[in-house]
């Protein structure tokens, strides 16, 4: 596939997967089998990383800048608020050092990702029966809770937004907070994934990576980025109006003819 198209799909496919709560991940593995797309190589990914990183600090960027500032000048909200984003991110950091080899392969397998989309389904629908509940504010208690939830979907077809906000809205957070603390706790992980795919560049002896030119790079960045900031303002849309299950019809129909068709 010519690289400027592959570049463009696989930009698309993130900014909107990545914030949807239906599994960029899970898409990509699936986009790979489908359409023929090629795995994004390292500086790919580190590029798609950035422009993710740009949708979610443009699109709270009023929110960050409170909280950088109230981190700053002591107060207690916003050091409340940081110490629950540091500790969400824990419990992903540590299932995937203690199961990578695992989850690296299930990479591999399309019907592994047609079971998590039904299972991100599932999780969907059923938190139809909370999103009625106007919710309240994020604790530490519901900090861990959805960490926990974050850290189970670092598996292909596993949505993170899905997961992180279905169980926050559970565990009794108001909508937009739900998403706002969902987002504000994703970007620990976006920089982290972005520093280990450079590492892993600068470790690799693999010269493919120079294929993509910096211009394919700076496209892909600024397509995910774009996208990106639309699929968050749908999702905050769709969730202030209690409609966030419907995704999950999507990914229980997703899930089944990944089953049924890809074997």
């Amino acid at each position: 596939m010519n690289d400027t198209l592959n570049v463009l799909l696989l930009s698309v496919l993130q900014g909107v997967a990545e914030f949807l709560p239906v599994s960029s991940s899970g898409h990509l593995v699936l986009g790979k089998r489908l359409l023929g797309l090629e795995s994004p190589g390292v500086r790919l990914e580190v590029a798609l990383h950035v422009g993710t990183l740009f949708s979610v600090t443009a699109f709270y960027r009023q929110r960050i800048a409170e909280l950088i500032r109230g981190v700053f000048t002591g107060c207690k909200e916003s050091w409340r608020m940081a110490v629950s984003i540091a500790v969400s991110a824990v419990p992903a950091v540590v299932f995937y050092l203690i199961f990578r080899k695992s989850i690296d392969e299930t990479f591999e397998s399309t019907r592994f990702v047609g079971a998590a989309l039904m299972f991100t389904g599932a999780v969907l629908c059923v938190v139809r029966w909370f999103d009625k509940k106007d919710g309240g504010a994020v604790t530490m208690p519901r900090a861990v809770a959805v960490g926990i939830a974050q850290a189970i979907a670092v598996l292909p077809g596993v949505s993170r937004s899905g997961m992180t906000i279905s169980m926050a809205r559970i565990t009794g957070i108001a909508p937009e907070k739900a998403a706002e603390f969902s987002f504000l706790m994703s970007l620990p992980l976006i920089v982290g994934a972005a520093l280990k795919d450079l590492l892993q560049a600068s470790l690799s002896s693999d010269v493919t990576q120079a294929g993509v030119s910096f211009g394919l790079l700076t496209l892909g960045a600024v397509v995910a980025g774009v996208v990106g900031y639309f699929a968050l303002t749908l999702l905050v849309r769709l969730l202030r109006g209690h409609h966030f299950w419907m995704f999950g019809i999507y990914c229980l129909i997703a899930g089944s003819l990944t089953l049924i068709f890809l074997r």
